[in-house]
């Protein structure tokens, strides 16, 4: 007997429509005001960065995650075990801290252990010597953020591949399929549609935590506002746009994920 279907019409999206209003409104006020108009036009010069940030960290941790996941899911114990150190590790630093780590603490010993390994390239003239000021601050946040999140993300990827069941796995052996077919082909197709949901929440964490490489003088859209504010005492303007635009791009981020969630579930039930 075929499983009764649900006939309930979705709920309508009242909090949406009331933000859409909220957000036309505010569109609307900024274009009317010269002097919103002008802060609005000088805060989103910093959109550019931010977007540039978030995009690249997140894929470099997105990348560093799955390795990660993979090493914790390894038939080797002391895979296993570094990963979870890995993971338990940075998962306990702020990610504030972290950057400021990485920016001041790690980038230099990464010059200096870089500038010992290739001293007999220096000493033939054959490349440079590195310098702590060659390592840009901007690199320096990302790398910061890439670190900070991969350590998430992998538990993210860890708990998506294990909620493939096990029978599966077993029928692709069967079929004399390799551990990286099996993965490629079985495991990873099914596991993105639990990962996605979670994996796309830390995108948009990501978004927001992007407004910490302001403390390294990164210009963002958060370190615009500030020197801006700070120069023309506007504070009340200034981050009333900077919280717009943010929340202009974390509202349309979840909103695009979501509706990528939908698909991929219409899809899977089809």
């Amino acid at each position: 007997m075929a499983a009764p279907t649900s006939t309930a019409k979705p709920e309508f999206p009242w909090w949406l429509a009331a933000a859409l209003v909220l957000a036309l409104a505010a569109a609307l006020f900024i274009a009317s005001s010269d002097l919103y108009a002008q802060v609005f036009a000088t805060v989103a010069k910093g959109i550019g960065i931010t977007v540039f940030v978030t995009a690249v960290a997140f894929a470099l941790a997105s990348a560093l995650g799955l390795g990660i996941a993979l090493m914790a899911l390894s038939r080797s114990q002391w895979l296993r075990q570094i990963a979870r150190f890995y993971v338990e590790i940075v998962r306990g630093v702020p990610i504030l801290v972290l950057l400021f780590w990485i920016a001041f603490a790690g980038a230099p010993a990464f010059v200096a252990a870089w500038n010992a390994l290739t001293a007999p390239l220096q000493s033939a003239g054959l490349i440079g010597e590195l310098l702590v000021r060659d390592v840009s601050l901007l690199w320096r946040a990302i790398m910061a953020l890439t670190i900070g999140y991969s350590a998430f993300i992998s538990e993210v990827f860890r708990a998506g591949i294990q909620s493939v069941e096990r029978g599966q796995i077993e029928a692709a052996k069967a079929l004399g399929l390799s551990r990286a077919q099996r993965f490629r082909l079985i495991v990873f197709p099914q596991a993105i549609r639990t990962i996605l949901p979670p994996l796309g929440n830390d995108f948009v964490a990501m978004v927001k935590d992007s407004s910490l490489v302001s403390v390294l003088g990164v210009a963002d859209i958060t370190q615009i506002g500030k020197v801006y504010a700070a120069g023309s005492f506007r504070f009340f303007e200034t981050y009333s746009i900077v919280a717009y635009i943010y929340l202009i791009l974390t509202v349309g981020l979840s909103l695009a994920l979501r509706a990528l969630e939908q698909r991929l579930r219409r899809q899977h039930q089809e």
